[in-house]
């Protein structure tokens, strides 16, 4: 039997959790699979699986094993890749999370864009604010936002995020523009439920720290779409990204306050695993997503 497909065959039963799934997924049948696992299950000696008539559960050697076969299908991949390179073409699926907000707002002409010029690399783009495992998931890149820590994984920063505060001229109109931020009225905060307020030591971060944590009448969202629709509603402040808030502002709906207050920008970064050698649709795209948004973005035209 065929070694690769027989561990593709295994690392899909152990993703789909069933035979009868693995193989649709495979476009094969449930006898073949089951065929493929007995025979890997052969030849290293151990049991794999343990079969219910209900779902498929991995084994310690089977989880282990999963970790082995993983890398040897992803080197055969960035081997494919890399051969690639020698018809100039970058091509194969590639796997995107990203942001919810900062996707829906600016990811779809980048990827319109690079389709354009790579037409034979197919885009599968996952919208989620979690921060997802590239590995474990599958994943050949993510988009993340903030101070990134330490990990086993690379890099590469690709525009600053800068954050400012913002109101309603009507809100500041009714309640007064504060002038620093412990003026700032706790239960007024659209808070962010994702914000890490320990990034910075500064005042305005350190206002809103104490606000979020002293007051559970404000307004609480983990995405910032609905708050600063809540802040143009004049329900209060909100503390975003200009990439969110940008188009609020230029149209006169939302007021920049505080700005010397303004903390250190964070950035967005792309993040993906450490290889070797990185497959040919994943150098390309990462290359072509650092040029794109440039260090003064288009969104932060307006401030």
């Amino acid at each position: 039997m065929d070694r690769i497909d027989t561990m593709k065959a295994f690392l899909t039963v152990s993703r789909e959790g069933s035979f009868t799934k693995a193989a649709e997924k495979l476009g094969t049948s449930n006898q073949l699979v089951s065929k493929y696992v007995s025979h890997l299950e052969e030849q290293l000696g151990v049991r794999l699986l343990n079969r219910t008539t209900r779902k498929v559960h991995l084994t310690e050697a089977g989880e282990r094993c999963v970790q082995h076969v993983q890398h040897i299908l992803e080197s055969i991949q960035d081997m494919e890749g890399s051969m690639g390179q020698l018809k100039n073409e970058a091509q194969g699926l590639l796997r995107i999370s990203a942001p919810v907000t900062f996707a829906t707002k600016h990811l779809a002409s980048l990827i319109r864009d690079f389709k354009q010029l790579n037409p034979a690399v197919g885009i599968d783009l996952q919208l989620n604010d979690r921060k997802v495992d590239v590995v474990e998931e599958g994943f050949d890149l993510a988009l993340r936002i903030g101070q990134l820590k330490s990990s086993s994984l690379i890099a590469k920063r690709v525009a600053p995020v800068r954050l400012v505060m913002c109101a309603s001229p009507d809100y500041l109109e009714r309640h007064g523009t504060p002038e620093h931020p412990e003026q700032l009225i706790p239960e007024h905060l659209l808070s962010y439920s994702y914000m890490d307020y320990s990034q910075s030591e500064s005042p305005l971060m350190n206002a809103l720290k104490r606000s979020s944590k002293e007051e559970s009448s404000g307004i609480s969202c983990n995405n910032g779409d609905i708050l600063v629709e809540s802040a143009i509603a004049g329900e209060g402040y909100v503390f975003q990204p200009t990439f969110i808030v940008s188009d609020a502002v230029k149209k006169g709906q939302l007021n920049v306050i505080l700005k010397e207050f303004e903390p250190e920008p964070m950035a967005l970064y792309a993040v993906y695993p450490h290889r070797k050698l990185i497959a040919t649709k994943l150098s390309v795209f990462i290359e072509f997503l650092s040029d794109y948004y440039g260090d003064l973005p288009y969104w932060d035209d307006v401030f």
